[in-house]
């Protein structure tokens, strides 16, 4: 990988000179003791610029030979994940001596910036093709059918959360890709556990769940927030309530007594929530709440309430849109 030493001024003369008198570049490159590539291209700088002396650059040449820059690139291609580091050894072991940010300028001018690895569900292929008809199903959906959702999940907030990130380096518009993401299960544990719901008109209840959560709780939760909900949001007649595939809610208690109340429920794909806009809101409050800097559990569970109550309607309904 290392750059190959420059030709004297008088062996690129030489050159020229039996190109002149008819030699051929293989019959050249023999007697010169050089590739044939190397002569031919001496050759038609010559043929161009009727020079063969190094014309004006732009700037300090490239340490990265052409080769390696397809060696790290296809390197970077194979693992997203590989880090500067390991491809400066790599060229370290094939001549060429480099450091980190000239590592990152070479990659860049290739179309790759090195990026946060972006968290997404782990998906099987009976998710994917799920996901598939779901959006086929609902592509010409108008506008005015998504305005009249109700969407709902719950969410874990921490009182000092800390996200780790991995960086990955990808082309623009390529952040989803599965070489590029980091799969994630759900709920973790955390701080606070709360269930919200929000349409396009602006955000719902959002109330604290404080003991681990069963279809019964989750059956109260609804009785006693999903009506006031759409009430207060002024939910056209025939509004319709998405919730995800989580066992509590796909229940079949919880399914009968939806059926009993006449709600029409939204039929989601499982391991989705990229899908539902109230994950953006769920990241719109947390912002909120960590510049509030709550200092214990019960100025976290009143931030939160606070917080969620001034989420302005536009926002949600931008989401929706």
């Amino acid at each position: 990988m290392a750059k190959t030493k420059e030709l004297s001024k008088d062996t690129r003369n030489k050159i020229v000179d039996l190109h002149q008198v008819g030699k051929t570049e293989s019959a050249i490159g023999k007697q010169l003791g050089l590739k044939k590539s190397t002569v031919g291209a001496i050759i038609r700088k010559w043929k161009t610029y009727k020079t063969t002396d190094n014309l004006p650059r732009s700037g300090a040449p490239r340490k990265i030979s052409p080769r390696g820059v397809k060696m790290i690139t296809r390197t970077v291609s194979k693992n997203p994940r590989t880090t500067r580091g390991d491809l400066v050894n790599d060229l370290q072991r094939a001549g060429t001596k480099v450091t980190k940010p000239t590592i990152s300028n070479t990659l860049r001018r290739q179309g790759l910036k090195s990026c946060s690895a972006r968290r997404v569900p782990l998906l099987k292929p009976v998710h994917v093709q799920a996901r598939l008809k779901f959006a086929r199903e609902h592509l010409d959906d108008p506008d005015e059918d998504w305005e009249n959702v109700i969407w709902s999940d719950e969410t874990k907030i921490e009182l000092f959360g800390k996200n780790s990130t991995r960086r990955v380096w990808r082309t623009k518009n390529a952040e989803l890709h599965p070489k590029n993401t980091i799969p994630t299960v759900k709920h973790g544990g955390g701080n606070i556990m709360l269930w919200g719901c929000f349409s396009a008109k602006g955000p719902g209840r959002l109330i604290r769940v404080k003991e681990r959560m069963n279809g019964a709780m989750y059956r109260e939760i609804l009785s006693e927030n999903l009506l006031p909900s759409a009430s207060a949001l002024k939910m056209k007649r025939g509004w319709v309530f998405q919730h995800d595939n989580d066992p509590k809610h796909t229940a079949r208690a919880t399914k009968e007594w939806l059926r009993k109340k006449h709600f029409k429920v939204l039929e989601w794909p499982s391991q989705s929530p990229d899908l539902n806009p109230i994950e953006n809101l769920w990241r719109e409050l947390k912002v909120r709440v960590a510049q509030r800097q709550p200092q214990n559990i019960i100025a976290l569970e009143e931030i939160c309430m606070e917080e969620w109550a001034k989420i302005p309607a536009t926002v949600c309904e931008n989401l929706v849109k």
